[in-house]
């Protein structure tokens, strides 16, 4: 596995709409997105925006949206 750059929360809202994700709402300095299709079970994504993303927040957003590595880079 590569390893990941540090982002901002905004920069994966930019790469999740990228993949189709639709932002439904935002509170506070969060994004809830969805994904193209969403059912009712679908996974949401719930993005921070912050200045940087911490590794473990990255890595949970991206496997929540089944992103690979290489999405990111």
């Amino acid at each position: 596995m590569p390893r990941l750059p540090v982002i901002s929360g905004a920069e994966m809202v930019r790469i999740l709409e990228k993949k189709g994700y639709i932002q439904v709402r935002t509170k506070g300095s969060h994004v809830r997105m969805y994904p193209p299709h969403f059912l009712e079970n679908a996974q949401k994504v719930t993005v921070p925006l912050h200045g940087e993303l911490k590794r473990g927040t990255m890595l949970s957003i991206m496997k929540d949206a089944g992103l690979a590595s290489e999405d990111i880079v």
